[in-house]
C-alpha cells in the first residue's frame, strides 16, 4: 500500500509540475462606436486564457447622441479568443468571436432588448509588470436593431493576475 501512496503522491507532483498556469486579466477600456453616428463606448472585460485559447465577458456602452438621433447601446457579450502563447516582440496578437444580450435605447421614445453576435480581434501589448495596452476592434451584428452593423475600436489598459 505504501509503494501505491509513494507513486500516486509522485505522479501528483509531476502533474503539477509540467501543468501551464492559468492566466487572467482585467481590461478596463474607451474607444469610439459607429452605426448611426460615431460617438463614445467604454467598458470593463475580464478574460482568463490557457496558452492559446481563451474565454471573455464584457461590458460596454455606447453613448446616446440625440443631435445624430443614435440610441445608446449597452451590451454584455461572452466570447472565445485565440490568441498567439508567447509575445512576439512584447505583443499578443488575438481574435476573438462571441454573443450575447444588448439593449438599444433613444431617451422615451425607444428601446430594444435583443442577442446579438460580435467578432474582432486585436492585441495585447506589454507595458510594465503586469499592465498591458490593449487594442481592439470589434464588430457586431445586432438582431432587429435600427443600428445596422456598428463598429467598435477601443484602447483600453489590462492588469494581467
Amino acid at each position: 500500500m505504501t509503494a501505491m501512496a509513494r507513486v500516486l503522491v509522485l505522479a501528483g507532483l509531476l502533474t503539477m509540475l509540467g501543468a501551464a498556469p492559468a492566466r487572467a486579466d482585467l481590461t478596463v477600456f474607451a474607444g469610439l462606436q459607429n452605426a448611426p453616428a460615431v460617438r463614445p463606448a467604454t467598458g470593463l472585460s475580464v478574460g482568463f486564457g490557457l496558452l492559446l485559447v481563451g474565454w471573455e465577458v464584457e461590458i460596454a456602452r455606447a453613448a446616446q447622441d440625440t443631435a445624430d438621433l443614435a440610441p445608446s447601446i449597452s451590451s454584455g457579450t461572452a466570447s472565445v479568443y485565440v490568441q498567439n502563447p508567447i509575445p512576439i516582440n512584447g505583443v499578443q496578437f488575438y481574435a476573438i468571436a462571441g454573443a450575447g444580450l444588448y439593449r438599444e435605447r433613444f431617451g422615451d421614445l425607444y428601446e430594444h432588448d435583443d442577442v446579438h453576435a460580435a467578432i474582432g480581434g486585436g492585441a495585447k501589448i506589454e507595458l510594465m509588470g503586469p499592465f498591458k495596452l490593449r487594442l481592439d476592434y470589434r464588430i457586431f451584428k445586432l438582431r432587429d436593431a435600427r443600428s445596422e452593423n456598428p463598429q467598435r475600436v477601443y484602447a483600453g489598459l489590462t492588469l494581467a493576475f
